[in-house]
């Protein structure tokens, strides 16, 4: 078996002719015999019992032929292409020249990676814009846990009880002084539920459609909040890590959106005759993955299909950007890994096994099995030449990596965004978080905007029984305290 002739048929596209010898071609005719003979019924033999002659006599010489060059074509083409100096990139069409005395003669059609050129790949110029975490964001962070934390069902129409949901107007006030977010109109309140601070959903019950009254409460500690909903101890630490933690997505969306930048621009640079079936490949492998996350939460595309009316092709349509742009990046990068002579040391594919292996949760052994050390290593260094690329990027905007941005430690920096949570005396006046009135919380709004607001109200430590009165001047000023239990 060899590789006899090689010829160019267009841009990338070759046809080789190799053959295999009279013996070797014999040998898988006698195999094909055995096997399909036993389903092949001569007269005046048992069925799987006629010997070679009678059935090739009563059916033809060649009925065994195309199933003995099916038989030999994987070992013989290998086995050519072996003398055969570029990398094929489509499924080979075969076809059968000739059978005779001299065995089999064969040609394979194909088409191969193309050749690539590529210039100025180092030093591109790409902008790298890392957003700012101000205190809103943080604030807003926090703002969506108590959402998530919130809890609502409906109530029958009848006066106030434990476990009822009371819709309610309420306004309120501390030291006699509205807050922000402290009222609403026609909010629903669980009674019971504990979205409210301690005491205030206790007050509601009992009463009836249209009550107006006052609901004297305590506002919690922020740092109860913090506890709650996280790890730590207080709502100041508990900021520190939600903009360590915003601070690390925005690194990592702008270094996503600057690679992006680079892939483009090296797209944009790079020269090839890219074959059709390079890109058909590609979306297939798409596909084939897609399929795997399917069927890893239980599905597959058949039910994916079904869910959103799509097919195979739509699905391939919609991939097939992405595909594109994938052929194209690594071929970019294979390139540039040819030119700058990065290779990839035995340590590196060894690490390279483990790793595939703890991910997928299989034996080294088994991962070295399924990917070849050769296809391997041309991954290490298309890393490597991706890597290469942004490090020798010329970038504009944030350069520092993500995490030293994200250090909780930093936090502190943008003093100004954390001082309301920092300052110990926003805290220590407990006797400003005594008492507001029922029209002071909201299911959405709790601790941390209340407290903003008493924290603003810090100055005027009165003692409790102003506070007491306070909260009845704000009820004498706000009218719309009602309970209405009708709406639901």
């Amino acid at each position: 078996m060899s590789l006899k002739n090689t010829e160019q048929l267009g841009k990338n596209q070759y046809k080789v002719t190799f053959d295999a010898d009279r013996a070797t071609f014999d040998e898988a005719v006698t195999k094909v015999y055995r096997k399909a003979s036993r389903n092949i019924t001569v007269p005046g033999f048992r069925k799987g019992k006629a010997p070679r002659a009678i059935i090739e006599k009563m059916y033809g010489k060649e009925i065994f032929f195309e199933d003995a060059v099916n038989e030999i074509i994987p070992s013989a083409y290998e086995e050519a292409m072996k003398d055969f100096d570029k990398t094929v990139v489509s499924r080979p069409e075969f076809n059968v020249e000739t059978i005779d005395e001299n065995g089999v003669t064969l040609t394979a059609t194909f088409y191969v990676k193309p050749d690539v050129q590529i210039k100025d790949y180092l030093g591109i110029p790409v902008t790298r814009e890392v957003e700012t975490v101000s205190a809103k964001d943080v604030n807003e962070e926090i703002e969506r846990v108590r959402q998530r934390n919130s809890r609502m069902i409906e109530i029958t129409d009848r006066p106030a009880q434990d476990g009822d949901v009371a819709n309610i107007d309420y306004s309120g006030s501390v030291d006699g002084v509205p807050f922000d977010g402290g009222s609403a109109q026609g909010h629903d309140l669980k009674l019971g539920s504990g979205q409210f601070i301690p005491g205030f959903e206790e007050q509601v019950a009992g009463h009836s459609i249209g009550d107006e009254f006052d609901v004297n409460v305590k506002f919690p500690e922020d740092d109860e909040f913090a506890r709650d909903v996280s790890e730590f101890d207080t709502l100041a630490e508990y900021k520190k890590d939600i903009k360590a933690k915003i601070e690390e997505r925005n690194n990592k969306a702008a270094d996503a959106k600057m690679e992006e930048e680079i892939v483009k621009t090296l797209i944009d640079k790079l020269e090839a005759d890219i074959p059709e079936a390079m890109f058909e490949n590609e979306t297939e492998n798409f596909v084939r993955d897609y399929d795997t996350r399917l069927r890893m939460q239980g599905l597959d595309l058949n039910t994916y299909f079904k869910y959103t009316g799509m097919d195979i092709e739509a699905l391939k349509k919609q991939m097939r950007p992405d595909a594109e742009r994938q052929v194209k990046a690594r071929l970019a990068f294979e390139k540039i890994a040819e030119l700058e002579k990065l290779t990839a040391s035995d340590e590196e594919i060894d690490e390279e096994y483990k790793r595939l292996a703890g991910i997928y949760g299989m034996e080294e052994e088994k991962v070295r099995e399924a990917v070849e050390k050769d296809a391997l290593a041309d991954d290490i260094k298309v890393k490597k030449a991706s890597d290469l690329v942004k490090e020798k990027a010329a970038i504009t905007g944030g350069k520092k990596p993500a995490a030293k941005k994200a250090a909780p430690k930093k936090a502190e920096t943008d003093k100004k965004a954390e001082e309301p949570a920092e300052k110990p005396a926003a805290k220590k006046p407990a006797a400003k978080k005594t008492t507001t009135t029922a029209k002071a919380t909201t299911a959405k709004k709790p601790a941390p905007k209340k407290t903003e607001t008493a924290e603003k109200a810090e100055p005027a430590k009165k003692p409790a029984a102003k506070k007491t009165t306070a909260a009845k001047t704000s009820a004498t000023k706000s009218s719309t305290a009602k309970k209405k239990t009708d709406d639901k």
